[in-house]
């Protein structure tokens, strides 16, 4: 399949966040909180160019959860036609943009032109946030430990309450993707 058929295949954001079972209400929280910075004239650069973008996803993912409310103010402002795939059942698409070369990490933003080529991707995570996440990472016991497993379920819970909060990372998710996009432009 060409990408233009992946993008096809992807439902409606709207039809994603109903479908939602895990992050649903921090994925609002964000979306409803979140403002974009005043940056029109990057905003005519974006809809000039006519994306449309490929999200690979999936609701428990809280990395999907920050981002992805990002994604839907910068479309909404650009214009660009957003869908949604779940990565478990698109593996074919998935394992094209693994990072790193091995990890299915998402959500991988694809984002495309009206012919079906990539112009940029983008995922699956801003720098600072890879680096908050590397810290809380490096806290954790050794895998063998008994209390590994406790604690890393602490660690996730902490984490997705921050992506959830802190406006600050907010902000770093769009200087990121808008560094992409230009990219694209």
């Amino acid at each position: 399949m060409n990408l233009l058929q992946w993008l096809e295949k992807g439902i409606e954001p709207d039809t994603y966040i109903e479908e939602m079972t895990k992050h649903k209400e921090n994925l609002l929280t964000i979306y409803d909180h979140f403002d974009l910075p005043d940056d029109h004239h990057f905003w005519e650069q974006v809809k000039e160019r006519q994306l449309q973008v490929i999200v690979l996803t999936e609701d428990w993912c809280g990395d999907a959860m920050l981002n992805i409310p990002i994604l839907l103010k910068l479309a909404e402002v650009t214009d660009m036609n957003v869908r949604m795939l779940y990565r478990d059942q698109n593996l074919a698409l998935m394992d094209q943009y693994l990072t790193n070369g091995k990890s299915r990490s998402i959500p991988i933003f694809i984002f495309i032109d009206q012919h079906g080529n990539e112009r940029t991707k983008w995922g699956p995570r801003a720098e600072s946030i890879q680096a908050f996440v590397n810290e809380a990472q490096g806290t954790l016991p050794n895998k063998e430990s008994s209390d590994y497993q406790e604690k890393s379920k602490e660690m996730i819970l902490f984490m997705n309450k921050t992506f959830r909060d802190n406006t600050h990372f907010w902000q770093d998710v769009y200087s990121s993707l808008k560094n992409a996009l230009q990219k694209a432009l």
